[in-house]
């Protein structure tokens, strides 16, 4: 087979499979989790493999201690998040309002200094501004609270996901030979090598980075609550779940927290002690967390993980944006390994190619300015 009859085999099978996605998007959600899990709990059933325990009974040990550790979270942890997004809706006109009394005393500041023709602009464009976002605010509350939808995913979510979850986990490495199997005999090694590159990016993205998130909800959460701020938890939470993004997760955190703490408290001290808060996280996240769990073995730019979630949530939803990341890393180490495969060609080079390349390493490089 000619290499235009195999590129093309293999575009056609692209296509087929995101179309494939895109039509049966509505019921890989669950399937699509179960195998995140199961890649994120891999390494501990190879763990216990290697103390002596028998593949199957490793698998058990292990979804039933995630399945118990996700129970006693939701158990002790739902209640007071739904508890207080409840409360927060209920606030939400109010925390319009004084909004809205805080933009009028801006506004009678600006009188002074404004002439009135573009003083009437001004207040038509933050009426309408906070016109807009309560109904955003308001639509979006409904569209998370749909009743049918809402509650069919959560019944597959916890039903099919650790059933997926168990059986994936049980035949991991047997899927992983299978697959190696099917692989094009003429670049194995190659592929092999790539599939190599993808895994470590994503196990340092997934798994590493996917702690460092936790770490950081139960820091940001137990922070902004213990500084008396109404809706911490789930604020904290939500900084810290999109700590993937670096600095959008503490960034909208931080913006949030600080404007209900200027709401709410009279002085300035609670507000200073919220923003203490996530210049601490940031700290921690830079200094301990990412060095010690993810180190420089990601290799996705934070760009590119932001135009990947976008992209996979236009295209296809939730489950586009469960996808983004492993595709973000297959496209990340394909355009890498094109662009090494580049500039060791005579496209590079032209006809006047080095017989030899040096391979000089940052440290070789250092050295030789140092001498």
């Amino acid at each position: 087979m000619t290499a235009e009859k195999q590129l093309r085999f293999w575009v056609i099978g692209l296509i087929v499979f995101l179309i494939s996605v895109y039509f049966l998007r509505s019921v890989l959600l669950p399937f699509v989790a179960g195998m995140a899990v199961a890649y994120f709990l891999d390494p501990l059933c190879d763990r216990l493999e290697k103390v002596g325990l028998s593949r199957t009974l490793a698998t058990v040990v292990v979804t039933f201690s995630f399945l118990l550790v996700v129970f006693l979270a939701l158990v002790l942890l739902v209640p007071v998040i739904v508890g207080q997004i409840a409360d927060l809706l209920h606030s939400l006109p109010g925390l319009l309002e004084a909004a809205r009394g805080q933009i009028d005393k801006f506004l009678l500041i600006l009188e002074t200094r404004v002439d009135p023709v573009n003083m009437a602009k001004l207040e038509a464009v933050f009426g309408d501004g906070l016109k807009s976002s309560a109904k955003w605010l308001s639509s979006l509350a409904a569209g998370l609270l749909d009743g049918g939808v809402a509650f069919a995913n959560l019944m597959s979510l916890l039903v099919i996901t650790p059933v997926v979850t168990f059986y994936l986990l049980r035949d991991w490495d047997r899927i992983v030979d299978q697959v190696d199997g099917y692989i094009p005999r003429t670049n194995l090694e190659i592929i092999r090598k790539l599939a190599g590159q993808v895994d470590t990016t994503l196990a340092g993205f997934i798994r590493g980075q996917g702690t460092v998130c936790l770490v950081l909800g139960i820091f940001y959460a137990l922070g902004l609550s213990l500084s008396g701020l109404k809706f911490g938890l789930v604020l904290g939470m939500i900084a810290g779940l999109l700590s993937f993004i670096p600095f959008v997760g503490a960034g909208i955190g931080l913006v949030l927290s600080v404007g209900l703490a200027f709401f709410q408290f009279d002085s300035w001290t609670p507000v200073i002690i919220v923003t203490v808060v996530f210049f601490a996280g940031q700290f921690l996240e830079g200094n301990v967390l990412t060095p010690k769990l993810v180190g420089e073995k990601v290799g996705l730019h934070p760009v590119w993980v932001i135009f990947g979630l976008l992209a996979g949530g236009a295209l296809f939803g939730f489950v586009g944006i469960l996808l983004a990341v492993p595709v973000a890393a297959v496209i990340g180490v394909g355009v890498r390994f094109a662009l090494s495969q580049y500039m060791d060609s005579t496209y590079y080079y032209g006809i006047n190619r080095p017989a030899v390349i040096p391979d000089v390493t940052p440290d070789e490089s250092e050295t030789t300015e140092n001498t």
